[in-house]
């Protein structure tokens, strides 16, 4: 009888896991995490604060630049408190609408983030393939309106999740296998038939990750071909140089955010290490490392770094 009981009882809250059996080192765990936290909100505020001042850096390869920082200020901000105070203070306890809120911003952002690359790729494209159009189809009221429909869109895709996880009820288990709410994790932990989540959240990455990915794969395949045709093999190299950056956003975004979907769907019970690095590379990383990467790629952008902690 008391097990027919329990299995009809509704958490109000989840509990949000660190990493098990490491609780007594959970102090200097927390360090790294900080230096993360404020590197990555640090780095990205510069970078936003470089381009709003300098009008040179008012150009698309910038203004697209800029969109991925505040998307990737957005994702720290979203995720970092509750992953601190889990490591600082041991601040198990999320209620349910907090933990859909959380899941609803990771997810716009993240989409979000997967659009702004996608134009970034397009910004390349047009440079390299077609430069003697691309002042005149990369305008300013085109690059507002790309950036609006990238954030429709992710709010559109995402808006259906909070609602579609509570309508159920979580009387399994209420113990997250991470410091954060996703919606593949939170689904899996309801008593009820999860069909319609699954077939959404998998047709939403689908749209999102899997399309974007594939965009931008077609956009280079075009940029190579162009590069490859070029005779001076010096303008070959500076083309190719100025994909760099982005080429390392686009893979530090895109394969731990794939190989975790896949291991959440069809992983087992021997992927747990794999979910849990995944887990956060895919959330912390890529805030981390997109400002430091574009800073020392970027030849403007780093001398107007230099000089504004100089003076």
């Amino acid at each position: 009888m008391s097990a027919v009981n329990d299995t009809k009882f509704q958490f109000t809250i989840f509990l949000l896991t660190g990493i098990p059996g490491k609780e007594d080192v959970y102090l200097w765990i927390s360090i790294p995490f900080c230096l993360m936290y404020v590197i990555s909100i640090v780095g990205n505020s510069v970078i936003l604060f470089i381009i709003k001042t300098d009008p040179s850096l008012h150009e698309p390869m910038y203004i697209f630049l800029s969109m991925l920082s505040i998307t990737d200020l957005g994702l720290s901000i979203s995720t970092i408190p509750t992953i601190l105070g889990m490591f600082l203070f041991n601040s198990r306890e999320i209620s349910l609408d907090a933990c859909f809120a959380q899941l609803f911003f990771i997810h716009l952002l993240q989409c979000m983030e997967s659009s702004f690359l996608l134009l970034m790729a397009f910004d390349r494209f047009i440079a390299i393939c077609n430069p003697l159009r691309y002042a005149s189809i990369l305008t300013p009221w085109r690059l507002s309106k790309m950036g609006l429909l990238c954030v429709l869109r992710g709010v559109v895709l995402v808006l259906p999740f909070p609602f579609l996880l509570k309508r159920f009820q979580y009387c399994r288990t209420n113990i997250l296998s991470h410091s954060y709410c996703v919606h593949q994790e939170v689904m899996n932990l309801a008593c009820s038939d999860i069909t319609v989540n699954n077939i959404y959240g998998l047709s939403t990455l689908v749209l999102t990750i899997g399309l974007d990915s594939l965009l931008i794969f077609l956009s280079y395949v075009m940029i190579f071909k162009t590069v490859l045709n070029v005779v001076s093999h010096a303008e070959c190299l500076r083309a190719l140089n100025t994909c760099v950056s982005h080429l390392c956003a686009v893979l530090l975004f895109y394969l731990p955010e794939i190989g975790l979907s896949v291991i959440h769907r069809f992983g087992n019970s021997s992927s747990h290490l794999l979910q849990f690095v995944l887990g956060y590379f895919y959330l912390l990383v890529p805030p981390l490392m997109n400002p430091i990467v574009y800073s020392v790629k970027s030849k403007q952008l780093r001398a107007r770094i230099v000089r504004v902690f100089i003076n």
